[in-house]
């Protein structure tokens, strides 16, 4: 089924957040390295490229659907001026929470165009976006209890920069 334009404009949109969400945890990462808290560095990192293949899945579906995909502007990443760590990850928290609700509302679009075979790429982003958003909470919630202890936020530092390292092609 092809995509109707107003569901296609909606689809590259969701594309462009995607990317500017890579962006955004390249520039949280710059601000990690900045601190040498190089294992938060490379976390962010690797986040910013799984927006990049989430990205990639979107233009996948709208191609499929014989569309034509669409990487629309993208401002330059705001982020606190010389943050703390916590504040990195609350930044981080609060753009996953803005993307959460944008694939919502592609969702709600889909649905009330009666496109189903939209579900199952949105339903695996709905499912996403729920681990995605726990797991920046926890790390968060982390670095609260850490505070202003430097050895604790160095061990999460360093729990951190053990996250496996993964490609951003589309792998699923």
């Amino acid at each position: 089924m092809k995509l109707t334009p107003e569901l296609e404009t909606q689809f590259n949109d969701q594309i462009t957040m995607e990317f500017e969400a890579s962006l955004v945890y390249r520039q949280l990462a710059v601000e990690a390295d900045v601190q040498d808290l190089v294992g938060m560095a490379a976390w962010l990192r690797h986040q910013a490229d799984e927006e990049i293949v989430h990205a990639n899945k979107f233009i996948d579906h709208v191609t499929d659907r014989d569309g034509h995909p669409h990487i629309g502007a993208i401002a330059a990443p705001e982020v606190p001026e010389s943050p703390t760590a916590v504040q990195i990850f609350q930044a981080a928290l609060s753009h996953e929470q803005k993307v959460s609700e944008s694939i919502r509302n592609l969702y709600r679009a889909c649905e009330s165009a009666g496109d189903l075979d939209a579900r199952p790429l949105l339903n695996w982003f709905l499912d996403e976006q729920i681990e995605e958003e726990a797991t920046v909470s926890e790390i968060v919630g982390r670095l609260g209890r850490v505070g202003d202890d430097g050895a604790g936020l160095l061990r999460l530092d360093d729990e951190l920069g053990a996250r496996p390292v993964e490609t951003t092609e589309n792998d699923a």
